[in-house]
């Protein structure tokens, strides 16, 4: 696990994080479709094979959900991770079922505040990979960080 309440003096550029797994079945993705998604590459495996995923695939925004809960487990920021905007979001390969998911996080930039000297803006490249290592998602938030509050 990773250390608990991190502010931003703890904080550095080109710092990772690794977050756990979470195994992705045929169930969940047709259940997250019906909900959110309802087309036939995510709800049908057998009529997805004749898509242009050739089977059954989730839906980006169900790995999207997966990826958030992810990076809240595995970026432990004191108050909690709150996001300032998305620069990028793609999904190079679909999501299968059996994928066993886990998302690798980058701090690549700390952007301080001018009008707030007790918070900064992080820019994080975040990728969701499977148990191959295959990049099935890469997104770029930005995260608000504050310092620690005086003691």
């Amino acid at each position: 696990m990773p250390e608990k309440n991190l502010y931003l003096d703890d904080l550095y550029v080109g710092q990772t994080f690794v977050s756990g797994e979470h195994l992705l079945d045929e169930a969940q993705i047709i259940a997250y479709a019906r909900q959110f998604d309802p087309q036939v590459f995510h709800l049908d495996p057998e009529a997805a094979k004749h898509t242009f995923f050739q089977g059954l695939a989730a839906s980006g925004w169900h790995t999207a959900s997966i990826s958030m809960r992810l990076v809240t487990e595995s970026i432990p920021l004191a108050d909690g991770v709150i996001g300032g905007g998305m620069e990028e979001l793609a999904w190079p390969q679909p999501t299968r079922p059996g994928d066993r998911l886990h998302v690798e996080s980058e701090i690549v930039e700390i952007i301080p505040s001018q009008s707030k000297p007790n918070r900064a803006m992080l820019r994080v490249l975040c990728q969701t990979k499977n148990q191959r290592g295959e990049v099935l998602q890469r997104f770029r938030p930005k995260m608000l960080a504050f310092k620690r509050p005086a003691a």
